[in-house]
């Protein structure tokens, strides 16, 4: 009986046909093939992460950018328009974290890149790590690793998936920037001593000695050979779209006269700190690109059926923005040259790994403010917060209201922290301190809006500044009062540009699909820093990390 009634079944499918049966098999073979593009995982995805780069950089120098870089990326993969940090402060450690956590610091725990530490009273940087030791140099510039990063990393999950058969190398001039996106987990995590070294290193929490390829690339004098003339890569003038080559408004090398090109980079060096001199021009990012592929080649990424992870970050950018601001003819040569390293990783990438078979993101992990300086003259409200005045003012408000001025122990981050112990002598309520001198600092010069730890922890903010402020704000590591200064005002000196607050400029990042299913298009809806890491790890099938309050973007997957 049921063979006839399977019988019936199929002949009743056959009836309703109505294309012949060669057709029928070539739409069955399609749909099959597109099934097989859908489930077959990229071998490599590659994270990069750009330092200070701002969305607008890419429609500001769009012009000036070659076909196989990053108008490669916008034009074959998926844009999202409207891609913003949710949170401050607006670090680069914090920003590296919440891209690959899919968090924000109240979950991960990295507040900013050195915070106060409330249990030892004394200020720690997010990664530093005296328990390990350095690898490939005799000081402590390499005893750094992730155990300050409290959650896990996309990195780390795609580890644990596949019984830690998928590979996570971790690349940047910074620690922090090749670290933190690398996870717990990472097989390796190298970074860049300047100075008298020139070399990459890392920590003995991955590894007991640089592996032999790392090794040659350090012998091969690589650094070296970017200590050489930096003059503009395209002829001065066609740099429009950026301010004079000499201005007030930058801080340019020691022993230079004005902040102009070209910049002998071999004799500068001497005064610049030896090798890191490279740090603040394009060749540390060609050199971070050089490194990069020498990885991808040496530890054989993306050769199997196991998702690796390379995680590179582009530093150069950062250095560059903050000493010549982000106007400056630098910046854009710095973007111009970029887009070459992109397209030069592209390229690699086509060829070692193959197109279709690997997923790449682009972003930033943060923004810039035109200098403030620059924005004055331009009749435009900016301006300098003058720190030390603040921190006298306080401690004035204090022995007035309370007859001690120690009740704090440090002012940091734009957060305020209490000496618990001096209050509990004093029998000062903390809650009372708290509204009274959130009150005395909303009152001073160019701070726009104050909140308190209680506050944060009582009550819950969807929009807004406020928002802002509690998903930065992690309770153990935090301070009790919280200030933001007015838009266009920094706590910097008068030239460069700085990050770091609540702002369009600040929180406005670039972030770019591309690869394996990745979908061609862009949207204007908004974004968030921490969809990137959900979105990856739906696209590989595997676990959110663990702390993950980002959301899925489906319009990025390719629809076939």
């Amino acid at each position: 009986m049921k063979k006839l009634i399977f019988l019936v079944s199929v002949l009743f499918v056959f009836s309703q046909c109505k294309t012949p049966v060669a057709v029928e098999k070539k739409q069955e073979n399609k749909i099959q093939d597109s099934l097989i593009v859908v489930a077959k995982k990229p071998k490599l995805v590659v994270g990069i992460v750009v330092d200070q780069m701002r969305y607008d950089y890419l429609t500001r120098f769009w012009d000036n950018f070659g076909d196989d870089g990053f108008k490669r990326l916008v034009e074959e993969g998926f844009t999202c328009r409207n891609n913003h940090f949710n949170y401050v402060p607006t670090y680069t450690g914090p920003g590296h974290a919440s891209v690959y956590s899919g968090t924000t610091p109240v979950g991960h725990g990295i507040i900013s890149n050195t915070w106060f530490d409330k249990k030892i009273n004394k200020s720690v940087y997010c990664t530093e790590d005296n328990s390990v030791k350095s690898i490939g140099i005799a000081n402590e510039a390499g005893q750094m690793s992730p155990k300050r990063m409290m959650t896990t990393s996309i990195a780390d999950q795609n580890r644990l998936h596949t019984q830690f058969k998928g590979k996570t190398i971790g690349v940047a001039l910074k620690d922090r920037g090749a670290i933190l996106p690398a996870g717990h987990t990472a097989n390796a995590a190298y970074w860049f001593y300047g100075k008298d070294q020139g070399k990459f290193i890392s920590s003995s929490f991955y590894q007991k000695e640089l592996p032999v390829w790392v090794q040659q690339f350090n012998a091969s004098e690589k650094a070296d050979s970017y200590l050489k003339n930096w003059n503009t890569l395209n002829p001065i003038e066609r740099y429009t779209e950026s301010g004079q080559d000499v201005s007030r408004y930058e801080f340019g090398f020691i022993g230079e006269e004005t902040p102009s090109f070209p910049y002998d980079l071999k004799k500068l060096s001497n005064e610049n700190s030896g090798f890191d001199i490279l740090k603040t021009t394009p060749f540390g990012n060609n050199l971070t690109t050089d490194f990069a592929l020498t990885a991808l080649e040496e530890e054989n990424l993306g050769a199997d059926d196991f998702t690796d992870f390379l995680c590179i970050s582009y530093s150069s950018t950062d250095y560059i923005g903050h000493n010549f601001g982000v106007n400056s003819k630098e910046v854009q040569d710095a973007y111009i040259r970029l887009d070459q390293d992109i397209s030069r990783l592209l390229s690699t990438l086509d060829k070692k790994v193959g197109k279709g078979n690997y997923t790449l993101f682009l972003t930033s992990d943060h923004g810039a403010v035109q200098v403030p300086s620059f924005l004055a003259d331009q009749k435009i409200p900016a301006g300098y917060f003058d720190v030390e005045a603040f921190q006298k003012a306080v401690t004035s408000f204090l022995g007035k209201e309370y007859g001690v001025t120690d009740l704090v122990k440090n002012i940091s981050n734009n957060q305020v922290f209490f000496d618990y112990e001096r209050l509990a002598e004093e029998n000062i309520n903390r809650t009372d301190l708290e509204k009274n001198l959130a009150h005395f600092i909303l009152n001073f010069s160019h701070v726009s809006k104050t909140i308190t730890r209680s506050a944060l922890k009582e009550s819950e903010f969807s929009t807004g500044t406020f928002s802002l402020i509690q998903k930065g704000f992690h309770q153990k590591r935090s301070g009790d009062v919280v200030f933001m200064l007015d838009p266009g005002y920094i706590i910097y000196p008068e030239k460069g540009s700085t990050h770091g607050s609540a702002l369009n400029y600040d929180t406005h990042a670039p972030l770019l699909f591309f690869g394996n299913g990745i979908e061609q298009g862009e949207t204007y809806q908004k974004t968030e820093i921490t969809d990137i890491a959900p979105t990856i790890s739906a696209l590989l099938g595997i676990a959110f990390p663990n702390g993950a309050t980002g959301n899925v973007l489906p319009f990025v997957f390719k629809k076939d």
